[in-house]
This record gives structure tokens, sequence and C-alpha cells, in this order.
């Protein structure tokens, strides 16, 4: 059966809501089973997963508008605050948006706006995303990201028609709006490489998001700040700014990944060290890569040693040009 450390694992991401962890652990409990020669439980422990999963789909873009549907990618995220591993003041400021937003009609009493146009800067893999999906998630809130991509097209005035939708849709259907690599739209009219028509889609962008007096948050991410145009900055009710993870962040965020996988006796100065100058998504996905090597082996633990092999692993797929 399940080791004791496994059940109180799965009982703290239960009382925190933490659904996709919840799942991560009890496949692990299943993976324990069938090292026990326990196959029929393992196997209807996953198939539990699967359907549990499977009720978590994402649910159908019906609710879009027509001219809309190739630029916006809607979801109801599942992914609770805990999942965020961040510094202290900055978890906090997030929790401030939070609790503002929930606190809104308080403050329209008192003429006062809550926060909710938010820019996010800061290296890939840092979290920005993964924050806005918490924001959605915790103010059960759906989440529309714009896809900048498609939203840019080569017709002169098109890009600007469909920026004046999406606000259209951000006033009239309240959630949580992530415009991704933001500089692609909101970048400095400066640029030598501009053109007249992005200065003029900035422009509409800069007018926009002055302009808007909904309730839904707009979150504007991007990699690359010294790229945005000097206006936009004064846009934002809030600049939030990330970074690569300190050491503390780095253990809870392996802690949080192998579970039960590791030991009383784990060389966490070792795993820590290794992962020094990766992101939070290196770091999760490379500690998944050593779990699942643990599992494919019939090995109950992972060790700081495999670990550290899946953290070089990492910054060798990345070409060499991690930190």
């Amino acid at each position: 059966m399940a080791t004791a450390e496994q059940i109180k694992a799965l009982i703290r991401s239960h009382t925190s809501e933490d659904a996709e962890r919840f799942y991560t652990l009890a496949l692990q409990v299943a993976a324990h089973e069938a090292t026990q020669g326990h196959g029929a439980l393992a196997h209807e422990i996953r198939d539990i997963v699967d359907k549990a999963r499977s009720a978590k789909r994402k649910p159908a873009i019906e609710s879009l508008p027509r001219e809309l549907e190739n630029c916006i990618q809607m979801d109801l995220p599942g992914v609770p605050l805990a999942a965020l591993v961040l510094p202290p003041l900055l978890l906090n400021r997030i929790k401030r948006v939070l609790y503002e937003y929930r606190q809104r009609h308080k403050l329209k009493q008192h003429g006062l706006q809550h926060r909710r146009k938010i820019l996010l800067t800061g290296p890939p893999g840092t979290g920005k995303t993964l924050t806005a999906k918490v924001i959605s998630s915790d103010l059960r809130l759906p989440l529309y990201t714009v896809q900048v991509d498609r939203l840019i097209t080569k017709y002169m005035g098109e890009t600007s028609a469909h920026l004046r939708h999406i606000f259209e849709m951000i006033k009239e259907q309240e959630g949580v709006y992530l415009f991704d690599e933001f500089d692609a739209i909101g970048g400095g009219r400066s640029r030598d490489n501009d053109v007249g028509e992005m200065r003029r889609v900035l422009t509409a962008l800069l007018q926009f998001i002055e302009q808007d007096d909904s309730d839904s948050l707009i979150i504007a991410a991007t990699n690359s700040p010294a790229l945005l145009d000097k206006a936009l900055f004064r846009r934002f009710d809030d600049i939030l700014a990330y970074d690569y993870p300190a050491p503390d962040d780095r253990k809870c965020l392996i802690a949080n990944t192998l579970g039960t996988f590791v030991s009383a006796n784990f060389g966490w100065e070792q795993a820590v060290s290794s992962s020094e100058g990766l992101s939070s998504a290196e770091i999760v996905q490379a500690s998944r890569d050593a779990l699942k090597e643990a599992i494919l082996n019939d090995t109950k633990l992972v060790s700081a040693a495999m670990l550290e092999t899946a953290f070089e692993e990492r910054r060798h797929s990345m070409g060499g040009n991690l930190p």
C-alpha cells in the first residue's frame, strides 16, 4: 500500500486545492504499487486519474466572436496559488491584485479602481504565463490568451481592427486577458525598423488600454521590456518583474515536482547547486525527466546525481544559451 509520506503528501495537495500535484502524487502511488506487484491496483489508479483529467478539458470556444476565433485561445485553467514559487514580495503583490478584485465594489464606492492592468516582465520560463493562469483560476474567471502572432496581419488597418474587437470583448465578457509577447505590438515607436502601420497599431493600443474601464483583468507579458514604448508603462496599474529562481525557490520547485521520490538523506546541496541559472520552467521539466527515468527503471527514488544529469541535458538542449 501507499507509504505514510505519500498519503500525507496526497492530503496536503488536496487541502491546498492543487489538483495537478494531487494527480502527480496519485500516479506516483500507482508506480509504487506496480513495483510491489499490485498491477491491477496501479492500473485502476491510473484510470481514475485519466478520467479526472479528461473531465477538466478545455471548454469549446463557442462564446468567442467569429472575427476573433483565430486570435484568442480560451481556457479555464485549474492552477492553484500554491503552484507559484516566487519571492515573497512578488507573491504578495500578486495576492494584492486578487484581493483588490474581490473588493472592487468597495473600492468603486470611493471612486477607486482595482488593479486590473498588469505588466509582467522577465526572462522566459520564470512564471509570467503561470501567473496569469493562477489569477484566472483563483478568481474563477476564464483566461483569454491573445495570440499576437495571429493578431498582426499584413493588411493595412486590419491589426488595429482586431485590437478594437478584442477590447470590445474585454468590456463585454469579463475575464483575464493575457497578451503574451507583448513587445510585438507594444514596441517603441522610435525603433529603426519601425513602419508606419505598426506606429498606428501602437497608437491605437495606447488609446484602447487607457480608455478601458471594464472589470476584466488585462495582463501583458514580455521577455524584453526594453523594447516597449515608454508611454505604455504608465498605462499599467502594476509592473511585476520576474527573474531566475533563488536557491530556496529552486529547492521548492524540485521538492514539489519529485514529491515522495526523494529520500531523507537526499543531496539537496548538490541538486540546488546544479540547477543554478535555469528558469523555473526548466527546473520543473528537468525534475520531471529525472522522475520519469526513476519510474521507468523501477527505481523508488530520484538521486541528486540523476537530477544533475537532467539539468545538464536541459542546458545542452537549449544550445548552451542559459546563463
